[in-house]
């Protein structure tokens, strides 16, 4: 019988400790698993710093403020508030150029941009803080809060109308009109105030009579017109509008206008105006042609323009009237209109019978 080999000590040692350490890495002893360690007090999420985050991202690309109302795009996304947009567009008209996104360049128009109105409603739904008290309100909230609930507002005494010069916050209003000092006012120094209301009512009452007074005349015309961009032929040119010919009071007229009274390089000027003038077009003879005229809102335009009535003697040395101010509320409104591939608008016509 053969015999077996002899298996030394020190290899029974070390096979000893290989096979326990195999032993305990296979076998569950049921140990817990490590745990985290506890915190007391975990830290929140920081709604400012997301508010901020927000900000950044619904934020206009021109201007990176928040937008208060419409919001458009281009066609890869970039937000512009509708004051930019149409700023943009109006710059691109003034340099003859195409419009482009700040962002991607991408040409921008009113064909290939839309409105974002999910973007509108997530802006309207941040909250922002009160100019008064300071309390975060939604946007979409603030301006109602702001003019009517807030008790910080500032307003005026009830009786300013005759002349009380008080301003405070409205909290404090109640105390003010108990001890107003105009309550104790005499009738004549009553009168002296409503005399100045008097004399803002007849200059609005004044307009309205005139524009009366012209509709009782003989001749009366009107046209729906509209202007269309052109440019000069200077080294520099120079953007202009000019309607076609039309008919009116027997003749041929032609209306032309210009930005800001025909200045070299009006896009480096944040305000704008729109100047225009008659001009006759048709001969005439020795008699004269005295006329009123009043561009208004037409029923395809969307301008904001206050009547303002002009008159001119036309006659055959002077067929063009002095350039007249388009009354608009403010350059925004002027940028609305250059943006636009055309002005629309109504003119009507007055001639002066003799």
């Amino acid at each position: 019988m053969a015999s077996q080999p002899a298996v030394s000590s020190v290899e029974i040692v070390q096979e000893v400790p290989n096979s326990s350490v195999e032993d305990d890495t296979n076998v569950d002893l049921g140990e817990p698993v490590k745990k985290r360690c506890k915190v007391d007090d975990p830290t929140p999420l920081n709604e400012e710093q997301l508010e901020q985050r927000l900000n950044g991202i619904l934020c206009c690309s021109v201007c990176l403020d928040l937008p208060t109302a419409v919001v458009y795009q281009c066609i890869n996304g970039h937000l512009m508030c509708a004051g930019c947009f149409t700023h943009l567009l109006a710059d691109a008209r003034l340099k003859d150029e195409t419009a482009s996104c700040p962002n991607c360049r991408c040409e921008i128009n009113k064909n290939l941009c839309s409105r974002n109105l999910a973007v509108e409603k997530a802006i309207g739904e941040l909250p922002t803080d009160c100019q008064y008290c300071m309390r975060s309100i939604p946007k979409n909230m603030l301006e109602r809060h702001e003019k009517h609930l807030c008790m910080d507002r500032m307003t005026k005494c009830q009786y300013h109308r005759i002349g009380c010069t008080w301003q405070g916050i409205f909290h404090k209003l109640a105390d003010h009109e108990e001890g107003c000092s105009h309550l104790k006012k005499t009738g004549v120094e009553v009168l002296k105030a409503l005399e100045d209301i008097d004399r803002q009512a007849n200059e609005e009452m004044r307009m309205l009579r005139s524009i009366f007074d012209l509709l009782s005349f003989e001749k009366i015309t009107y046209h729906d017109l509209q202007m269309k961009p052109y440019r000069t032929d200077d080294f520099i040119t120079r953007l202009y509008y000019e309607t076609g010919r039309f008919s009116a009071l027997g003749q041929q007229w032609v209306i032309k206008a210009r930005i800001n009274d025909d200045q070299r390089n009006p896009t480096m000027m944040w305000e704008r105006k729109i100047s225009y003038q008659l001009v006759l077009k048709s001969k005439i003879s020795s008699n004269s042609i005295d006329v009123h005229f009043v561009v208004l809102k037409g029923p395809f335009g969307n301008a904001k323009i206050k009547p303002l009535i002009y008159r001119f003697d036309f006659n055959s040395d002077k067929s063009e009237c002095p350039y007249n101010y388009l009354p608009l509320p403010d350059s925004n409104e002027c940028n609305k209109l250059l943006s636009s591939k055309t002005i629309n608008f109504r003119v009507i016509m007055f001639q002066v019978p003799k």
